[in-house]
């Protein structure tokens, strides 16, 4: 190890940073649990860089339903979209990283998906952060940044996992060329899985240490055959969004949406039709000559009341009336919205509304929120 990085301080100096060796396996594991962001986000996906959250470290993954656990997964994270990311962590002085990880991540990964439930990794979740003397749910409202309520996040976890879209993450502070080689080639083969190196090298000098990652296995075939080449940004179309919707959720929550975008779809309606990753719809109804948005549906099977939108809006503005609003969205089989969530996007599964009844109380609850308006 002899690569060098320089550090200009505040007084103008130069600081000289030599590579070092971590001294065991278990530091770098303990960073990455401490310091999720040493996994780079932005490098793996740039216009939508990734968010961690930390499940548990020496994850038990078994090799038959009822046969225990064989092995231990050093970490497994679940990123912002709901993809479980296992991780495995290697020193690059440790012989098995040239070629043995791959098989090793390939065990994990595969029984992983045959025998992991979600209410399992809920579990190891609500553990972890008792042992950790955190609180679980703050935790995880902190992590979804009202993008998501958190029963519609482990619902796409779970869809996620049964589907076989995770993701694989061979950390160390030096990958060998071979194993490189066989990263790349095999992530330009995977899909809906992917599979990633993450080099994190350690610097230190004058008693300052530096922790620089580089990603490795995003090569442009891999961009282009997972739908992810950088600069581009999907722009959905009716078409597409329901094509993809069908294809995540299934035929039944693809009808589903579709009633809904009938039963709404009037001469003063637009339906706005998103751009990025994550397809979405959101129907905006023209009342008194300004744009009102009710909720949206996105390809993974949410439905996103937006409160958010309301409280800024006359009528909906008034928190006794979003109350009143949110206490009827809660009489729907299934849905629970907390009443903290009334100036979010909070969300729920459109499963829920593949029942007729609860259909109409969906539509019945949003002909009385048009009404109140003066529609």
């Amino acid at each position: 190890m002899n690569d060098k990085i320089f550090l200009l301080d505040n007084n103008g100096q130069l600081v000289e940073m030599n590579e070092a060796a971590y001294l065991t396996e278990d530091v770098l594991q303990k960073l990455l649990a401490d310091y999720p962001a040493l996994i780079s986000g932005s490098q793996i996906d740039p216009e939508r860089p990734r968010r961690w959250l930390l499940i548990s470290r020496e994850v038990g993954v078994p090799d038959e339903k009822l046969n225990g656990q064989r092995w231990s997964l050093d970490h497994l994270f679940i990123d912002q979209d709901g993809i479980p990311t296992l991780v495995e962590v290697k020193r690059g002085t440790d012989t098995r990283i040239r070629r043995e990880v791959i098989g090793q991540i390939l065990d994990y990964a595969a029984n992983a998906v045959s025998y992991w439930t979600i209410e399992e990794i809920k579990y190891r979740f609500d553990e972890y952060c008792k042992e950790s003397g955190i609180d679980s749910l703050n935790c995880l409202t902190d992590f979804l940044q009202d993008e998501i309520d958190a029963d519609n996040f482990w619902e796409i976890t779970k869809t996620n996992l049964k589907a076989g879209k995770i993701r694989l993450l061979i950390i160390a502070d030096t990958i060998p060329k071979e194993l490189q080689r066989i990263i790349e080639f095999l992530n330009e083969q995977m899909t809906p899985a992917e599979i990633l190196g993450v080099e994190i090298k350690q610097f230190s000098g004058q008693d300052r240490k530096t922790l620089v990652p580089r990603v490795i296995g995003m090569t442009s075939n891999a961009q282009t055959i997972k739908g992810k080449q950088r600069g581009s940004e999907e722009h959905w179309t009716e078409e597409s969004f329901f094509k993809e919707l069908k294809n995540q959720r299934g035929q039944q929550e693809a009808e589903a949406a579709r009633k809904l975008l009938d039963w709404i779809n009037t001469t003063k309606t637009i339906f706005y039709y998103g751009v990025g990753k994550r397809g979405s719809v959101a129907p905006i109804v023209k009342v008194k000559n300004e744009n009102r948005f009710c909720f949206a549906i996105w390809t993974d099977g949410a439905v996103e009341i937006y409160f958010q939108h309301m409280k800024n809006r006359p009528i909906f503005g008034s928190e006794e009336k979003r109350l009143e609003l949110l206490a009827k969205l809660n009489t729907i089989k299934g849905v629970s919205i907390p009443q903290d969530r009334i100036s979010a996007r909070p969300s729920f599964s459109i499963a829920l509304l593949t029942d007729k009844n609860e259909m109409k109380k969906f539509t019945d609850i949003f002909d009385w929120y048009w009404k109140e308006q003066g529609l």
